[in-house]
C-alpha cells in the first residue's frame, strides 16, 4: 500500500521549535507525575506492605525498556505526531491511525480525569462548581498552548521547578518523623504482594516519553530527545522513591494502605495546619502540569494526522504569529466540554487512558524494529542506538510488555474494553470510507 501525499500545508509554514532540553525533560516528567502519586501508592502499599518501594522501581523497568526505544526512534527521526507517525510509517498506515484515533478517546479521558482531581483538591481549599470549574480549566491551558509552545514549554518548566520544591520540602520536613519499624517487615505478602501492585504503579511512568510527540519543535531534536527521555525517568524514579518512601515512613503500611490521601494525612503528622494548604498546592501544579503536557502531545498527533492525510486539513492550521496549532488545540478543548456530559468513573476513566497508550508503545517499538532491519539510513542517523541486534531485542521486548500490561486491566473493569472496541469499529468505517479513498488516488 502506497503512502498517501501529505496535503498542502497551512501558508503559515512549520511549527516553532521553541523547546529546549529542560522543557523536554519537563514535559516528560511533567505529564508522567499527576494524580498518580496522589492516589496509587496506598492501595499498592495495601497489596504489598513496604513492598511497596521495591514494586515501585520494579515497575520502572518496563517504561525504561519503551524509553530506550523512543530515545533512538526520537533521535533518528524526530517529528510531531511521532508515535502516529512511526507507526503509519513503518509498519503500516491503518495501525498508525487506528493508534491515534483510540488516543483521541485516552487523552480526552486523560484531561477529563486530571481536571477534576484537580478540582476535587481545590475544593478542600475553596468550594467550587465541579463542572464549571473543570471548564475553566480546559479554557486556561487551551490558551497558554494557543499562544504557544514557547510559552507552554516556560510554563512546564517553572511549574515542575515549583513542583520537585513542594516535594523536597515535603519530604525534608518528614524525614525526622520516620520510623524505621514502619518499614519492617518488608513483604509481608511475599514477592506475591510486589508482583501484584507492579500493574497499578506502572501508571506512575506513562507519559514520560512525551516530548517526542513534539520533535518538530524541540531544538536540536537528535540530541536532546534522547538526553531529555533518560534525565526524565531517572528523576521520576527519585522523586516516587523520595516522596513515597517518607509517606511510608511517617504512616507506616497499615494506616497508608488504608488512606484516601496518603500525602495529606502524611503530611499533617508533621505539618499540622500547614499540611493541607501545601498538598493541595502541589496536587495543583502537580496535574496542571500533566494537563499543560497532553494538551501539548494531543495537539500536535491531530496536527500530525492531518499532514498525513487522514483527518481533514484544517487541523493543519498553524497560528500566523505563535506558531501554534490552533485549530486542533481548539478541537480538544471542544472535545473535553463535551466529555463534561460523561459519567465521571475514575476507574473506566483511567484504564480508558491507559489501553491506547500501551498500545501505542507496542506501535512504536514495532516500527522500531522495522527500521533496523528494513531502513539502514535511519539506524545510522540515530545518534542514540544500540548494536542492531539489541535494537531489535530491546524493540520486541518492548511490545510484548506493553501487551501483556494492557491485558491486565481486563480483570479490573472490561467496559472500558468494551468501549474502545466500538471506538475502533467507527474509526475502521471513517478509514475505510474517507482515508483509503485518498490512499487510492
Amino acid at each position: 500500500m502506497s503512502e498517501p501525499a501529505p496535503p498542502s500545508a497551512d501558508t503559515t509554514g512549520l511549527l516553532h521549535r521553541g523547546v529546549d532540553l529542560w522543557a523536554v525533560i519537563s514535559l516528560g516528567l511533567g505529564t508522567a507525575v499527576g494524580v498518580a502519586i496522589f492516589s496509587v501508592i496506598a492501595p499498592a502499599t495495601a497489596l504489598a506492605g513496604p513492598g511497596m518501594l521495591l514494586a515501585v522501581l520494579i515497575a520502572a523497568v518496563p517504561m525504561f525498556v519503551i524509553a530506550v526505544t523512543y530515545a533512538f526512534m526520537g533521535s533518528a527521526l524526530p517529528t510531531s505526531g511521532a508515535s502516529f507517525e512511526w507507526s503509519r510509517r513503518f509498519v503500516s498506515p491503518f495501525l498508525g491511525f487506528m493508534i491515534a484515533w483510540l488516543r483521541i478517546v485516552s487523552n480526552l479521558g486523560a484531561i477529563l480525569v486530571l481536571a477534576l482531581v484537580l478540582v476535587r483538591y481545590l475544593n478542600m481549599v475553596v468550594p467550587l462548581p465541579t463542572k464549571p470549574a473543570m471548564f475553566g480549566i480546559f479554557v486556561i491551558f487551551w490558551a497558554v498552548n494557543v499562544i504557544g509552545v514557547g510559552l507552554a514549554g516556560r510554563l512546564q518548566v517553572l511549574m515542575i521547578a515549583a513542583m520537585i520544591g513542594l516535594f523536597a520540602l515535603f519530604a525534608a520536613w518528614g524525614a525526622p518523623s520516620i520510623t524505621p519499624q514502619a518499614y519492617e517487615p518488608l513483604l509481608p505478602q511475599g514477592w506475591a504482594g510486589v508482583l501484584a501492585a507492579i500493574p497499578l504503579l506502572i501508571g506512575l511512568f506513562f507519559g514520560i516519553e512525551s516530548s517526542t510527540e513534539i520533535g518538530d519543535e524541540v531544538k536540536n531534536p537528535r540530541r536532546t530527545i534522547p538526553l531529555g527521555l533518560a534525565l526524565s525517568i531517572l528523576a521520576a524514579v527519585a522523586l516516587y522513591m523520595m516522596v513515597a518512601g517518607v509517606t511510608m515512613g511517617v504512616l507506616g503500611a497499615e494506616a497508608l494502605g488504608a488512606s484516601e490521601t496518603p500525602l495529606l494525612d502524611a503530611a499533617e503528622v508533621f505539618m499540622g495546619p500547614v499540611a493541607k494548604p501545601l498538598i493541595v498546592t502541589a496536587a495543583v501544579v502537580a496535574i496542571g502540569t500533566s494537563i499543560n503536557s497532553l494538551y501539548l502531545g494531543f495537539s500536535r498527533n491531530l496536527f500530525a494526522m492531518a499532514r498525513a492525510g487522514m483527518l481533514p486539513n484544517i487541523m493543519m492550521k498553524v497560528h500566523p504569529r505563535t506558531g501554534a496549532p490552533y485549530v486542533a488545540l481548539s478541537v480538544i478543548l471542544a472535545g473535553a466540554t463535551l466529555g463534561l456530559a460523561a459519567p465521571m468513573n475514575l476507574t473506566a476513566l483511567f484504564l480508558a487512558v491507559n489501553i491506547p497508550t500501551l498500545l501505542k508503545y507496542a506501535g512504536v517499538n514495532l516500527a522500531a524494529a522495522v527500521v533496523v532491519r528494513r531502513h539502514p539510513e535511519i539506524y545510522e542517523a540515530a545518534t542514540f542506538r544500540l548494536s542492531k541486534q539489541a535494537t531489535v531485542f530491546w524493540a520486541y521486548a518492548g511490545t510484548v510488555m506493553a501487551l501483556l500490561v494492557a491485558l491486565l486491566g481486563l480483570g479490573a473493569d472490561w467496559t472500558p474494553y468494551a468501549a474502545l472496541a466500538i471506538w475502533a469499529v467507527l474509526g475502521t468505517g471513517y478509514y475505510l470510507a474517507f482515508v483509503r479513498k485518498r490512499e487510492a488516488v
